[in-house]
């Protein structure tokens, strides 16, 4: 018995040796122009779907294990992946550097509207916009999210009840990623990055699609052109999770 258990322990031993073991690593985030600290800079472990931002200092720290991808984005500067490895591990910090983006902004031209101190033609050139008005869990404010044509009933029912063709031609290949859809909602470092948010960057390094794909979900689930082009990264990620846990609920 003895010459049983003993390679029977060198064995377990050697298994947990080989699995990768979570722990915390810890960097600083630098502009790579002039190695000023970046503060507020947003981190997210890809794999793991956990976020974490800078320090003032640009210091950070994001539990990780051995070969998870890290995904780093601030305002103004371009996005990169860094993967952990184990001189990570073994060495401690590590400085990862940012490259500022340049960013040319279009001349916007605003058209006032003109009054004519008559309230009948006034009222006609007011534009006016009819979208319903949506709320969702965890957000303050509501937000618009489809209009009142005479389609409009039967587009909700519809998309309530056939999302599918979007949303599992999308996650259907990929079905970790509908859990990590829901674990990027329960975390909190998450929310608040993404409520910042406008360009969906994250959300497609996190799940693994393309823009487009998120913006026909969107419009398979009846949100309007109004919303999917200017809500924030927050709400896009509740409205995308929202469709799809109610299809679930109704599909029963």
């Amino acid at each position: 018995m003895k010459h049983f258990f003993a390679p029977l322990f060198f064995l377990i031993g050697f298994l947990s040796y080989g699995q990768d073991t979570t722990t915390v690593v810890t960097g600083k985030v630098l502009n790579a122009a002039n190695d000023i600290p970046i503060e507020n800079a947003h981190i997210v472990n890809l794999n793991q779907v956990k976020g974490a931002i800078t320090s003032p200092e640009g210091d950070f720290e994001i539990p990780a294990a051995v070969n998870d991808t890290l995904y780093f984005s601030y305002l103004g500067f371009k996005p990169i992946r860094v993967r952990v490895t184990n001189d990570w591990l073994k060495y401690g910090v590590v400085k990862v550097k940012m490259t500022e983006l340049g960013i040319a902004l279009e001349e916007v031209v605003v058209s006032p509207i003109q009054l004519t101190g008559y309230l009948e033609i006034d009222a006609k050139n007011i534009p006016i916009y009819e979208n319903y008005r949506y709320s969702i869990s965890g957000l303050d404010k509501g937000y618009e999210g489809g209009d009142r044509s005479p389609g409009a009933v039967s587009k909700v029912l519809g998309a309530v009840f056939n999302p599918a063709d979007a949303l599992y031609n999308i996650f259907g290949k990929q079905p970790k990623q509908m859990r990590k859809l829901r674990e990027m909602k329960q975390d909190d470092e998450i929310r608040q990055l993404l409520q910042s948010k406008f360009d969906r960057q994250t959300l497609m390094a996190v799940l693994q699609i393309d823009r487009m794909d998120i913006d026909e979900v969107l419009r398979r689930c009846n949100y309007s052109k109004d919303f999917i082009n200017s809500a924030n990264d927050l709400q896009i990620l509740d409205a995308m999770s929202g469709c799809y846990e109610e299809y679930k609920v109704l599909n029963r």
